[in-house]
């Protein structure tokens, strides 16, 4: 049984998905991109990390794992899922407006294997 409180299950994803959220943007970051939002939230869903690549939006979904039992932590974006990103970086620029640029969707996958330095997957360009 999963449990919210009490470092049950549900709190140890939750965890693990702050972190290698915090592990994305800082590499986003040190390849030159500037992080505008986090965690941008509407009546369709969330976007993880909205930043800006050399003046393209760029709408990110940051997939972590502690294993590949279930796949890559980016094989986890569907084709459904990216579609609905796509849905998703249109209401964001909807409801924030002024950019006018060219607009993308990037997923970073976080694969955090107990006892090995995590790997960071940066998928540029999904489903273009």
């Amino acid at each position: 049984m999963e449990t919210t409180t009490g470092g049950g299950p549900r709190d140890r994803r939750a965890g693990l998905g702050r972190y290698g959220e915090e592990l994305a943007v800082r590499y986003l970051r040190e390849r030159g991109m500037e992080v505008v939002e986090r965690n941008w939230r509407c009546e369709h869903g969330e976007v993880d990390v909205v930043a800006l690549d050399a003046g393209c939006l760029v709408v990110c979904e940051v997939k972590t794992r502690s294993g590949t039992g279930f796949g890559e932590p980016v094989e986890a974006v569907t084709v459904a899922k990216a579609l609905r990103l796509r849905r998703l970086a249109a209401a964001y620029v909807r409801e924030r407006g002024g950019h006018e640029g060219p607009l993308r969707i990037d997923v970073v996958g976080v694969l955090c294997r107990p006892g090995s330095p995590a790997e960071v997957r940066h998928v540029v360009g999904v489903g273009s």
